[in-house]
């Protein structure tokens, strides 16, 4: 969940460094630092900006590696601040992940004389490193690394640097992401790939168990620490402007808007425009597999288990298959009963997710057919699923998931679809085509709709509790609206089916109370405005997200915003969108960094 940035080549390393943190905060951000051998290490708490307010203005060095860091173990302070140091400072490390193990090893290194500065999990790798160096039981720094990961238990991502060896950077991994960027005569690393891209477009991803050396010779890969396999670079196509904010205050604000493109890109060349047909090339290798399985359980974390709940709803009206939907962070362990004829649906934008990771390995233990909606290529889950489809939303800087999020619903709209040959006609198949078509067109006239939203956002910013409600398809939408709000605002918000309202929730309304009640045209529109109707006769206050034309609404609701008409199956990329301006808008109007949220990371990659 932290940021890893490396280099090693001819070049000033402080400005690479630098802009690689800066590039990667979106990952952590409560306290940063770097290492260069030829200058020594510097380390501030806060965000980058800290940490660049404090390094000399003569930085001289042509490698090091650098961390911005979300905290697991210690709190956010210089001390716990990465890099971390070995007992006589001669390797230095910066990790991602979790060392479970950690008490034990400090305890045994303790005995051995080792002092202990920080209260990271972190600190006991660099100095267990240096253990099998300085003991002579390794004679270069990657055989160190491999000897003291043997002793690890957990999961890590890690960039080492041996003062000795100051042209050399190893790293590996093991659950948490590491990506080699090759260039010509430089080489760099980094914990995401995205980071890369004002260098290089060549990337080599690292499997779990490798380990890679890197000087400005070249690079090697060592497969569990033996034999050293060559890896030919991946190309990366994005576009380096996608991870800057093109002139927008926040990333996320700059995200919301790309969606019309994002929803464009999602479909592009997997619809047939006159039969309505789904073509889904990422999942022509297991097309024999797929006729034979009758459920999907499908798993994901936050906004993506929130995507996999409107999965449901498709895969059951639109292919009439059985569907669950669980969190990636309980189903290892409830004991779900397996059958073979069940595929396992993994839902992730970074694809590097640690709980919905494990959920995959879990049902691949078991014999099972995994799938991804993944948004990240080359990304771990893209990797270790037999098949998936990818979002093409383009890289997400923002915390809280906005154009991914949209764009997972459309896929998971394409991929119902493709099960539906059987249970929808030609007809519904050609209906369902040209209502995703329209799809952008009508994200964008929702989007001109933001000046009003920020002035509904300002009228409700004073308000310390929320209710969003909905029904069917936009009850999972009203779960994501609240968890936007929670996220951008850190105003309590709640997300319930409208029909449970009796059932407990009316108890918390009145004045002060506001409820947000997504009520577009549809089988339970009548319903949804009954349960409206209970808010209202409790004294209160009712935001409406209404379909366009629904002039009944405002009888009902104290403020309304309007969707364009679309189909039911597929209101919830429309839904969705001005609950993000709300939250973003009631964010910003809180002076707070939105693209940052506090205590929170974009990359999970912990359990």
């Amino acid at each position: 969940m932290c940021g890893i940035y490396g280099y090693v080549g001819e070049k000033e390393v402080r400005p690479i460094l630098m802009n690689g943190l800066h590039a990667l905060e979106y990952r952590g951000y409560d306290s940063a630092g770097i290492f260069i051998p030829t200058a020594g290490v510097f380390k501030s708490k806060g965000e980058v900006d800290a940490l660049e307010k404090k390094l000399p203005k003569k930085l001289k060095g042509t490698s090091g590696i650098a961390h911005t860091r979300w905290a697991t173990h210690g709190q956010p302070t210089n001390i716990n601040a990465h890099p971390h140091a070995g007992n006589t400072k001669r390797v230095w490390l910066v990790h991602n992940g979790i060392i479970e193990n950690y008490r034990e090893i400090r305890d045994r290194l303790k005995k051995k004389k080792h002092t202990f500065v920080s209260a990271t999990d972190s600190e006991v790798l660099a100095h267990l490193v240096e253990h099998h160096l300085v003991a002579g039981k390794a004679t270069n720094l990657e055989e160190a690394v491999v000897a003291a990961l043997k002793e690890v238990h957990g999961t890590y991502g890690i960039v080492a640097m041996d003062t000795q060896e100051p042209d050399k950077i190893v790293a590996a991994r093991l659950g948490s992401p590491i990506a080699l960027g090759i260039g010509k005569g430089e080489y760099f690393v980094s914990s995401d790939p995205s980071a890369l891209l004002e260098h290089t477009r060549n990337v080599v991803y690292l499997n779990d168990g490798d380990v890679a050396v890197m000087t400005p010779e070249g690079y090697s890969v060592l497969v569990r620490g033996k034999e050293t396999k060559e890896r030919i670079p991946e190309y990366l196509d994005w576009d380096a402007l996608s991870i800057q904010k093109g002139g927008y205050e926040h990333f996320m604000l700059k995200e919301i808007m790309e969606m019309p493109d994002v929803l464009i890109n999602s479909a592009r060349g997997r619809i047939d425009k006159k039969t309505g047909a789904i073509k889904l090339g990422g999942l022509d290798e297991v097309k024999s597999k797929l006729k034979n399985i009758k459920h999907i359980i499908i798993v994901g974390c936050g906004s993506a288990y929130y995507a996999g709940l409107v999965g449901k709803y498709l895969f059951m009206e639109l292919a009439q298959l059985p569907v669950t939907v669980e969190l990636a962070s309980e189903f290892r362990y409830q004991h779900t009963p397996l059958k073979k004829d069940t595929a396992v649906l993994a839902i992730s934008q970074s694809g590097e997710t640690a709980d919905t990771l494990a959920a995959i390995r879990e049902a691949k233990k078991h014999g099972l057919l995994t799938l991804g909606i993944v948004n990240t290529v080359g990304s771990t889950i893209a990797r270790e699923t037999d098949a998936g489809v990818y979002n093409h939303a383009g890289p997400e800087i923002g915390v809280a998931s906005t154009k991914a999020f949209v764009s997972q619903l459309e896929v998971l709209t394409l991929l119902a679809l493709s099960f539906s040959t059987k249970t929808l006609s030609s007809e519904e198949q050609r209906r369902f085509a040209r209502a995703i078509a329209a799809l952008p067109k009508q994200v964008e006239e929702i989007l001109n709709q933001k000046d009003a939203i920020k002035k509904l956002a300002k009228k409700y910013a004073h308000c310390r509790d929320f209710l969003y409600i909905g029904r069917t398809y936009q009850f999972p939408i009203a779960l994501e609206g609240s968890l936007k709000l929670k996220e951008l605002s850190y105003v309590h918000a709640e997300g319930y089916s409208s029909g449970e309202m009796k059932h407990g929730p009316l108890a918390m309304i009145d004045e002060s109370f506001p409820t947000v009640a997504l009520v577009p045209k549809s089988a339970t529109y009548k319903k949804t405005i009954s349960n409206i109707e209970e808010i209202k006769a409790r004294k209160g206050t009712v935001i409406a997200i209404a379909t366009k034309g629904d002039d009944h609404i405002k009888n009902v609701a104290d403020d309304v915003l309007y969707i364009p008409k679309t189909l039911e199956p597929l209101a919830p990329i429309l839904t969705v969108v001005p609950l993000q301006l709300f939250a973003y808008y009631i964010g910003v109007s809180k002076g707070f960094n939105v693209d940052k949220p506090r205590n929170l990371a974009k990359s999970v990659t912990v359990e």
